[in-house]
């Protein structure tokens, strides 16, 4: 099997692990959690997209990975954990949290849609091993990041389930 297949192959298997895991381990206690505690725990995640910096680090990814890839993914990923950061840090001021979960996520999702369009563009998949040690980043953790994405807005555009309160502690919300 060739390298282009192999890697295309494996961005796509790279969401069923997640998807079987989220779903049976992280989802059933998002979804009966405050929305706030969901939201936070989501933002914890996405606080780590730091780490896409390594996008632009010559020995981790190769010297050849293509320009328009590599500084969109470092960058966004990095506005993404920075915004994460911010909720987590204002969490106690609702006012500029709730915007915070917003931006992070229309960043995030956006990032990851930029990401796959370049990666398209560049055709990405026939020089994989130009990222190096960030290809188990591509395969592991953007599913997750996309899932959790997926996840906050249907949380913050759904209701919550009869019995659930608030996070203002207020009467349970139906």
């Amino acid at each position: 099997m060739s390298p282009q297949i192999l890697c295309l192959t494996q961005l796509t298997l790279g969401y069923i692990p997640w998807l079987l895991c989220f779903s049976l381990y992280i989802w059933p206690r998002l979804k009966v959690m405050e929305r706030f505690d969901a939201q936070r725990a989501i933002a914890a995640l996405h606080s780590f997209r730091f780490f896409g910096l390594a996008f632009l680090i010559p020995g981790i990814v190769g010297t050849a990975l293509p320009a328009e890839f590599a500084a969109f993914a470092a960058y966004a990923n990095f506005a993404t954990g920075v915004l994460a950061m911010l909720a987590l840090l204002t969490a106690r001021i609702r006012a500029l949290f709730w915007p915070l979960v917003i931006a992070f996520n229309l960043v995030g999702i956006g990032d990851i849609a930029v990401d796959f369009y370049h990666a398209v563009h560049v055709n990405l998949p026939a020089a994989a091993g130009q990222l190096g040690a960030m290809y188990g980043f591509v395969i592991l953790y953007v599913p997750l990041q996309m899932i959790t994405h997926i996840a906050a807005f249907y949380l913050l555009a759904g209701s919550r389930p009869s019995g659930v309160r608030s996070s203002a502690g207020d009467a349970p919300i139906s």
